[in-house]
């Protein structure tokens, strides 16, 4: 198993989770690519999504289907400006690569959003810590574990 994978199957334990994931050699960077591999609809994969809010990093939870709507995810915040993080941005604040980025166990505590459309499925899929591994959850322990608020981000 990746070194990032490893690394967050660590975390998750720590959390008391014993997460089971599975490994997609061809690749699941993208929504569409994990759902295809997964077998799953697009909306029920987890995009582990890094924004800047007034330069401090917030991670949002959103549905593959979903795009965040960064004028609402603004007015969630508090924030006069938020922009999506660049790939560099992304590891300083996660520790861990775009299309691999966790939604927990990440290298700092930063403000997780979760997009209240995930609450619909018994099961969603995110990413493990690579881009080339995935573990299945419930949205509640999903949001129990992450700390997240649910919000409306997207539009």
């Amino acid at each position: 198993m990746a070194k990032g994978a490893d690394r967050f199957l660590s975390r998750a334990a720590d959390h008391g989770l014993h997460l089971e994931v599975a490994t997609f050699p061809e690749g699941t960077r993208t929504a569409q690519d994990a759902a295809r591999a997964i077998g799953c609809e697009v909306a029920a994969i987890v995009k582990s999504l890094v924004f800047l809010a007034d330069d401090m990093p917030v991670l949002v939870l959103t549905s593959g289907a979903n795009r965040v709507d960064e004028s609402l995810l603004a007015a969630t915040l508090g924030a006069e400006v938020v922009r999506k993080a660049d790939a560099r941005e992304v590891r300083e604040a996660t520790g861990y690569a775009i299309g691999g980025t966790p939604p927990f166990g990440l290298e700092q505590q930063i403000r997780v959003l979760c997009d209240n459309d995930l609450l619909r499925f018994d099961r969603v899929w995110a990413a493990a810590g690579t881009p080339t591994q995935v573990f299945g959850i419930a949205p509640d322990t999903l949001i129990a574990t992450s700390g997240a608020e649910v919000a409306t981000v997207t539009g």
